[in-house]
């Protein structure tokens, strides 16, 4: 399966349609149906923003990587958003971020095993 099929597939199971793909991106439904079909290659800024809006990763939609964290998809959309607000800070904050996700993951954790 190549990028174009993994976009379609991507898109058809979010039950979205060229359009609304094509709005969310800044772009036209004639290109989306260019990139399903193969005519035409996404650049690398057009690739991330597929990703972003398909929930998945650039890797994902070029190589079809079967990764765990490639393939899990996040549903809960504001988290989603509040991640990608994450992903805009300096790695400072980024990494205050990750140790207080990490701790609270650490007492939940130590929590159910208590219990």
């Amino acid at each position: 399966m190549g990028i174009s099929e993994r976009i379609k597939e991507l898109r058809t199971s979010k039950k979205l349609t060229q359009s609304a793909l094509a709005a969310e991106v800044g772009l036209t439904y004639v290109q989306i149906g260019r990139y399903e079909t193969s005519k035409s290659a996404p650049s690398a800024e057009v690739l991330q923003k597929l990703a972003a809006a398909l929930n998945t990763t650039t890797d994902y939609l070029m190589n079809g990587s079967n990764d765990e964290v490639v393939s899990a998809q996040l549903t809960d959309k504001e988290l989603l958003s509040q991640f990608r607000e994450v992903e805009k800070l300096d790695q400072q904050d980024k990494h205050l971020i990750k140790t207080f996700i990490d701790a609270f993951l650490t007492k939940r954790k130590i929590q159910q095993l208590a219990s």
